[in-house]
């Protein structure tokens, strides 16, 4: 699991999907949600009140009192340790073209799946731990940081690519695991299965998520509790074949 928490603050005017962008961020290893706001006002507000516990936000294009664009542009002014993704329905280039050259880490077009929002934050995170306490960093590291592969390379799960705290023999046994099954497992059933933490098989689960090699699901459990499901993917074969 991991040791640093990085805050997030959703803004978002619509409370259902802002409750399940929270549910969801509280089951993601390493990251907790600092607040809710529902319109650009209330968003300045908790800036200003917890500036320093927030590193991430999640950012409406559409709000009701102010265009997300423009508070976007606000943010990156008066907070420049902060990064943005917007999570929106706009799709029109012209507003993705200025996001983009705002800064945005990221841009989700909703409706969203667990997936991609998977992806984002664990790519989140690893950029954030692999600058922490550099004084440089050479091209072939920063390449490395930015997962950059060249046209046309399918990104595998090669040994000399594995981050610190994934063990690639584990890592084998949390695949061979998911396959073993016809269904898709809990974390929990992947643990026991493999004779491991719930924390450790988490991990590795939500790597092999972000490498697109594991899909996950929201289901829901014998007592109607929502629980992240996984299932190995037809391609995973192909993205493990360098394991």
């Amino acid at each position: 699991m991991s040791t640093t928490q990085y805050g997030i603050l959703v803004v978002e005017d619509d409370f259902r999907i802002a409750d399940i962008h929270k549910a969801f961020i509280e089951q993601s290893d390493g990251f907790y949600v600092v607040g809710l706001a529902r319109n650009g006002s209330e968003a300045k507000v908790l800036m200003a009140q917890h500036a320093d516990a927030i590193q991430l936000i999640l950012l409406d294009a559409y709000l009701p009192d102010v265009e997300g664009l423009e508070l976007l542009w606000a943010i990156r002014r008066d907070y420049v340790h902060v990064d943005i993704v917007m999570v929106t329905a706009a799709r029109e280039v012209e507003t993705i073209s200025e996001a983009l050259r705002g800064g945005v880490f990221d841009y989700l077009i909703k409706p969203i799946e667990a997936t991609r929002m998977t992806q984002m934050l664990t790519r989140f995170r690893r950029e954030r731990e692999a600058l922490a306490n550099r004084a440089e960093m050479s091209q072939d590291e920063l390449d490395q940081v930015l997962a950059r592969l060249r046209p046309g390379e399918p990104q595998r799960l090669a040994a000399k690519t594995l981050p610190k705290g994934i063990d690639r023999l584990t890592l084998r046994c949390v695949v061979d695991s998911l396959a073993a099954e016809r269904d898709s497992q809990t974390a929990m059933q992947v643990a026991q299965s493999m004779g491991a933490s719930r924390s450790t098989a988490r991990r590795y689960l939500e790597f092999l998520v972000a490498e697109q090699a594991v899909n996950a699901e929201i289901g829901y459990g014998d007592v109607g509790r929502p629980e992240r499901r996984y299932r190995l993917l037809d391609v995973s074969q192909t993205r493990l074949e360098a394991l």
